[in-house]
């Protein structure tokens, strides 16, 4: 932590799921190639395909959290996303809660889980996560946010000790 800056560390399961997707765009591309008895080159289109799907998930990770006066800046690999914290009711840390959680769109783990996603005990939310273990609540009258600082109880005291 700098400041009002939390970084984004990668949990256990981010960090395999992302080597994992990073290994299958070495192995499908390379099965394809394998498997053409023809000779033709349909193992190219496969191979730009996922390594596409990868540069575009790539480019959503989360990298840092930074709390301003009126907002939270989720900083992303190019640019970052501005989040309003106008409205804010509670700001908690709450571990794993993110567990049972149905993706309705969004990424679920290569470089980070972030999108739209829906549980038992938030309902409809929106992620912006690295490591499931950091999770903080962030909830607002009409949305609930879910991050994951490195330092979630410093994170949660911080954002909830201001006046919104």
């Amino acid at each position: 932590m700098n400041g009002n800056t939390f970084a984004a560390p990668w949990g256990k399961s981010l960090r395999f799921m992302s080597w994992f997707s990073a290994a299958l765009g070495l192995i499908i591309p390379g099965a394809v190639y394998l498997a053409d008895k023809n000779g033709h080159a349909n193992w190219l289109p496969v191979a730009c395909l996922y390594w596409g799907i990868m540069f575009i998930t790539a480019l959503f990770v989360v990298r840092s959290y930074t709390l301003e006066p009126n907002a939270l800046l989720i900083q992303r690999l190019w640019w970052v996303t501005r989040l309003p914290l106008a409205g804010l009711q509670s700001a908690t840390f709450q571990p794993k809660v993110m567990r049972g959680s149905l993706r309705l769109f969004g990424n679920g783990g290569m470089f980070s889980i972030t999108g739209w996603y829906r549980n038992r005990a938030l309902g409809n939310y929106r992620a912006y996560v690295t490591e499931l273990n950091n999770t903080v609540v962030l909830r607002f009258a009409k949305k609930t946010i879910v991050v994951s600082p490195d330092n979630p109880e410093a994170f949660a005291a911080e954002i909830s000790n201001r006046k919104w």
